[in-house]
């Protein structure tokens, strides 16, 4: 059954592109439809167990591509409910970046100083506070006193988690039941709804046609609550602006597979795709090391045993975020924990004498996994994917019921991506097998290639049409109305956690795409508060429209 309704903005995605978009439209005046393709969770829905229809295998969504892995959000609150929660703003260098192009990516509109006080605006709405050492878990502390052990540094990372209400459970990735993570769920998302966004979930957009009075329609198929395989009625909505906010291995999949009926889409679109530079090391720590070199204890008598305790990454040493050093040697890197499932899987066996993934020697190292530590690298990538043709539906191929899929992104390191990485990997071996600490292995792209949890780059803003699919104010080249909010939009690889650096963006955007909705004929006016009602970081930005 195909049924046809109108409204004035349709957002595709309720992560932080869409949610920032949904909430300050309806609370401007706008008609607001936000249809996301995952399911609608509560916090006590988000469970800790790995079975099949659990939250862990209903909220995301791994797409497999060729060199190149996405793990992604799949839900309404989309990556703000599987992220870390780790928020820093970009360092300067980022917004500098040259890249593969050889001139600077990003607008010349947008620096840091620019960007600033966006970020202000979303640090005080989620809310994102310092992080304090007394409240760090066992595994930031192991890290930051390896690093002042190796003549590092490490600091305590911004963060939007209300740490009196967690419980250190480790188990943020999946959702938080104790709703201690800050995620869109519970401010910007039911502030919309408050004022008026509907949110429609298991709602999933293949494609847009243009209308003729300038509009756009929206086609979308309705996604089995079970199987995500099964699509079911089809439905069109027809509105006057459309924000896609579909994550960065969605949105450009969605304009491929919309370019016979809009036209021709700017060449940037689904090119220039970045996985933030990212790679992972798995450290198995030597117990009495840690206790004999690092001096370090737990109230139990052991001397670290605590993989598992805490609540993701706390800790960083930015000794790397250098504006000096030259460009794919910049490089954060961050102590997290991952949970088992991909984690223990993709682990690798360090100094292995057979294979390094399964078999006797990895055996002996998942016995001793209470003694892990995650090291993640975030770097400067050469901006290298580029999506093949869309598949029919959706953004992959789906391999099972849910949260699989074979997606059409290829990706091929360069030998600046390479650059970083090695050098990452020596730094984590530094740190790390100093005076016999650790054995440390990278997780080896020979398995599924590449990997990422932040996909960035896919429909980029700037300010050459050549190498941007967007303008400085996020509107798709040669289609008037169309904006694109989500990570996909960043120019390139950050070398931090990129959720602060998106949502500020979106914030950034707000003005303008209400001007274009006014400009439509949308009754709709720019000025928000936070929503909390806060109006502190408002002062800095924009005036109202």
């Amino acid at each position: 059954m195909t049924s046809t309704e109108s409204t004035d903005v349709v957002v595709i995605g309720s992560g932080f592109g869409g949610a920032i978009a949904a909430y300050h439209l309806a609370a401007g005046g706008a008609r607001v439809l936000v249809l996301e393709r995952g399911p609608w969770l509560q916090a006590e829905e988000f469970e800790h167990d790995f079975k099949l229809g659990s939250s862990y295998t209903r909220v995301f969504d791994f797409v497999v591509g060729d060199g190149m892995s996405i793990l992604g959000g799949n839900c309404v609150g989309g990556g703000s409910v599987v992220y870390f929660a780790t928020m820093p703003r970009a360092p300067r260098f980022v917004f500098e970046r040259r890249g593969s192009i050889g001139r600077r990516m990003w607008p010349a509109s947008i620096t840091r100083d620019t960007l600033d006080p966006w970020y202000d605006r979303v640090t005080e709405a989620l809310p994102v506070t310092r992080q304090s050492w007394e409240k760090v878990p066992y595994a930031g502390g192991l890290f930051a006193a390896a690093c002042a052990h190796a003549g590092r540094t490490a600091n305590p990372s911004p963060s939007a988690v209300d740490v009196d209400e967690c419980v250190n459970c480790n188990w943020m990735m999946a959702g938080c039941r104790f709703d201690a993570k800050r995620s869109l769920l519970l401010n910007y998302l039911p502030a919309a709804v408050a004022h008026g966004a509907e949110i429609r979930p298991l709602h999933e957009v293949q494609r847009l046609t243009r209308l003729a009075d300038g509009g756009y329609r929206v086609h979308y198929r309705v996604v089995d609550e079970e199987d995500y395989r099964i699509l079911h009625d089809s439905g069109e909505i027809d509105a006057k602006l459309v924000i896609l906010a579909a994550g960065s291995g969605a949105t450009p999949v969605i304009l491929q597979r919309s370019e016979p009926d809009l036209g021709r889409m700017p060449h940037a679109v689904g090119r220039y795709f970045s996985g933030n530079g990212e790679r992972l090391n798995t450290a198995i720590l030597d117990e009495d090391k840690v206790r004999d070199v690092l001096g370090l204890s737990r109230p139990d008598g052991s001397a670290y045993a605590a993989y598992q305790i805490g609540r993701g990454p706390t800790v960083a040493s930015w000794d790397r975020l250098d504006g000096s050093l030259p460009e794919y040697e910049r490089f954060s890197l961050e102590q997290l924990y991952f949970p088992p499932g991909l984690g223990t899987i993709l682990a690798q066996v360090p100094g292995a004498t057979g294979p390094s993934w399964f078999g006797l020697e990895k055996k002996e190292m998942l016995r001793q996994w209470q003694s892990w530590l995650t090291i993640f690298t975030m770097s400067e990538d050469d901006n290298e994917g580029v999506f093949g043709p869309p598949p029919e539906t959706g953004n992959a191929h789906r391999l099972s019921m849910q949260m699989l899929g074979d997606g059409p992104l290829r990706y091929r390191p360069t030998a600046n991506t390479w650059r970083g990485w090695s050098l990452s990997d020596a730094a984590v071996k530094d740190i790390l097998e100093r005076d016999g600490l650790a054995r440390v292995a990278p997780w080896t792209n020979d398995l599924v290639g590449a990997y990422t949890v932040h996909p960035l780059a896919s429909c980029r803003i700037g300010d050459d049409p050549a190498t941007s699919a967007l303008d400085d104010r996020h509107e798709l080249r040669g289609h008037p109305g169309i904006f694109v909010t989500d990570g996909s939009a960043v120019p390139g690889a950050l070398t931090v956690n990129p959720a602060l650096t998106i949502a500020a963006l979106a914030e950034r955007a707000m003005p303008g795409i209400v001007r274009a909705a006014r400009e439509r004929g949308v009754a709709v006016q720019y000025g928000a508060p936070a929503p909390d009602g806060s109006t502190a970081a408002r002062v800095a930005v924009a005036p109202t429209v």
